[in-house]
């Protein structure tokens, strides 16, 4: 009651309050998404998801009329986005609300609460994007109710990564930091919605090939082939030799048959740090799969319009490289 009366009496203290929320929201415009809400789900302590998913949150909203979600973790002593702090993403119920989960997480520990509304999600039947760590995003504690999401769970075989996504942490394919990512179309994917307005080499990334198991397992069908690239340019030749013979998935789709409804459409992608989104065939690809696994692949348009909005200078990769300091209201959109 106390925020509405101060909203009431004056707008300006009511914006301030919830300038503070430990989350950002960016509203959809006109577009074929309007109505739709996506969830975005940062939470990693190498990729800079929490610099990645506030751009690809603006882009959904401000060129395709999305209204976006972005969560963060936070650290709870001073209100700052902390991906070191592993047991904190407030604002996860609004998950209850959502139409897509769009998820970049690495080895969360979260609390049952914040957990429960992830899995209620997850079982709900509603599509699910998951980025590079979401393979690996959950390490919970034996206690957690939750705990079969664990990465290398055994009784749930690989848990949340390998049952909903289609595959776990293994390895790194290419050589970390020295040798980057070339996205090709698989054979016979050509004409899949989701590579709409991309061609060979459109992909690229300086993060490294993550291995997977071959075949993926259950129904999951690669889309996009990771070439490994001897150094981190893209003009760099492939590597010869078994890192390419074969080439491993590094997207995917798949579905996942929740308790609550109807299998819902799962994609993923072993790439999207934020430097990965400096290509515009991988934000291309991100958009493309937004669409279609929200059920809208006839209104994916010949050539989306993914250009950078405002400013996006994304940091490095690597550990504890985050930028200290950041509240979630620096990612509002201008």
């Amino acid at each position: 009651m106390r925020f509405f009366w101060l909203a009431a009496l004056c707008p300006f203290v009511a914006s301030s309050v919830m300038a503070e929320d430990p989350w950002v929201v960016y509203e959809g415009g006109d577009g074929p998404g309007k109505g739709k809400h996506i969830v975005l789900v940062s939470g990693d302590e190498e990729y800079r998801s929490e610099e990645g998913l506030p751009q690809l949150g603006k882009i959904l909203a401000r060129h395709h009329g999305f209204k976006c979600t972005v969560l963060f973790p936070i650290n709870p002593s001073n209100g700052e986005i902390d991906p070191n702090y592993g047991q904190n993403i407030p604002g996860l119920e609004v998950l209850d609300r959502a139409d897509l989960a769009i998820m970049l997480l690495r080895f969360r520990n979260l609390p049952d609460d914040q957990m429960e509304h992830v899995v209620s999600y997850v079982e709900s039947g509603k599509p699910i994007i998951g980025l590079r760590t979401a393979t690996h995003a959950f390490n919970l504690d034996g206690n957690s109710k939750f705990a079969r999401y664990t990465w290398n769970g055994k009784d749930w075989d690989g848990g949340f990564g390998r049952q909903v996504l289609g595959e776990t942490w293994i390895n790194h394919h290419g050589l970390h930091g020295s040798q980057a990512t070339r996205g090709l179309i698989a054979k016979g994917q050509e004409s899949h919605p989701i590579v709409r307005g991309i061609k060979d080499g459109d992909i690229f990334g300086p993060t490294d090939v993550y291995g997977v198991t071959l075949p993926l397992p259950g129904d999951s069908q690669p889309i996009i082939l990771g070439q490994v690239v001897a150094g981190m340019k893209p003009t760099d030749p492939a590597v010869q030799g078994k890192q390419n013979d074969p080439m491993m998935p590094i997207a995917w789709s798949k579905s996942y048959a929740g308790k609550k409804s109807n299998k819902a459409r799962v994609f993923t992608t072993t790439m999207g740090a934020a430097t990965d989104l400096l290509s515009e065939g991988l934000r291309r690809l991100i958009v493309n799969a937004a669409y279609w696994t929200l059920g809208m692949e006839d209104q994916i348009p010949e050539k989306a319009n993914v250009a950078i909005v405002g400013e996006f200078q994304p940091t490095p990769f690597g550990f504890d490289g985050f930028k200290k300091g950041v509240k979630p209201a620096a990612h509002a959109m201008q």
